[in-house]
């Protein structure tokens, strides 16, 4: 058999690929735009843990994304299809096994005549390195003396367009200040001041379970996203109540720290969904507060 002649029995180019495929965790898609016809080559339906080569629907696939990465999904989608461009995301998967599993989407729309026809490009199971990842940015973001997530992850959510579609899922901002704090550290001692701040932060946690993030953004500041609230005059009702508790003493070898709360609020149906708006307009209802003889809630 001559030279450039290929055995009977040797792989095509299309099962090298599929080989290679399978060991990278990776597999190629197309969609019709204007049917939502799905091609699938065999990696994709390994990584959604489907029975190869079986038909699939557009709407059933979509379903399996968290409802988070469904958003940013179509969202992203929808722009380049208009664009007639590109878009990348990392979204995460729950398998009909109940596994979930982070995936890598890099696609581009094929147009003609100037009109998008179709979505195609690739799709890799990135499960691993997404967990690496998380713990990277979980020791990155964290505060170590509070264990709430520290400026730097708050900076994350001001940095947001106000078109951001993971903006929907916030209702409120409060920013929480502890009056006095350099008083209680000048008087008991750093390692005093410290506790409180861990003890703070606890409270917190436990006061709003249902927070998006809790966040210390300064010394003694911190910030707290909520989604939006099916009553928003139970949340001004709850959280004047909530100073009790919050500010509660704190108890250090003997003695009971007094520790006063200043608080400011702002609804994102009043200001929008811009953070910067949202930020000043929480932050000055907590300078207001903090101008009261008794913290007490503004609302700006």
């Amino acid at each position: 058999m001559g030279p450039g002649v290929s055995r009977r029995d040797e792989p095509t180019p299309l099962d090298l690929y599929e080989q290679a495929a399978a060991v990278a965790s990776i597999g190629a898609f197309e969609c019709d735009l204007a049917s939502e016809r799905l091609s699938w080559t065999g990696g994709v339906f390994e990584i959604f843990g489907l029975p190869a080569h079986q038909s699939v629907e557009r709407q059933h696939t979509v379903e399996m994304y968290s409802e988070e990465s469904r958003e940013l999904l179509q969202h992203k989608r929808s722009r380049a299809i208009d664009a007639r461009g590109s878009f990348s995301l990392d979204a995460s998967i729950i398998r009909p096994d109940g596994s979930e599993r982070w995936i890598r989407i890099n696609a581009a729309v094929r147009s003609s005549n100037g009109r998008a026809e179709t979505l195609y490009g690739m799709k890799q199971d990135i499960t691993e390195e997404r967990a690496r990842w998380e713990v990277l940015r979980a020791q990155a973001e964290c505060d170590p003396l509070t264990g709430v997530a520290n400026r730097v992850r708050f900076q994350r959510f001001m940095e947001r367009s106000s078109d951001d579609p993971l903006l929907n899922n916030i209702g409120a901002l409060i920013l929480f200040d502890l009056d006095g704090f350099k008083q209680l550290n000048d008087r008991w001692g750093h390692a005093a001041g410290d506790r409180c701040l861990m003890v703070f932060g606890e409270r917190l946690r436990r006061a709003f379970p249902q927070a998006r993030l809790i966040s210390r953004i300064g010394g003694d500041e911190f910030a707290v996203l909520l989604p939006p609230a099916s009553s928003r005059g139970k949340l001004e009702r709850a959280v004047p109540g909530l100073l009790e508790y919050l500010g509660a003493p704190t108890p250090w070898n003997g003695d009971l720290l007094p520790v006063s709360v200043s608080v400011g609020l702002a609804f994102a149906e009043e200001v929008g969904l811009d953070p910067q708006d949202l930020f000043v307009t929480a932050d000055r209802a907590l300078y207001d507060a903090k101008k009261n003889t008794s913290p007490a809630l503004l609302r700006a």
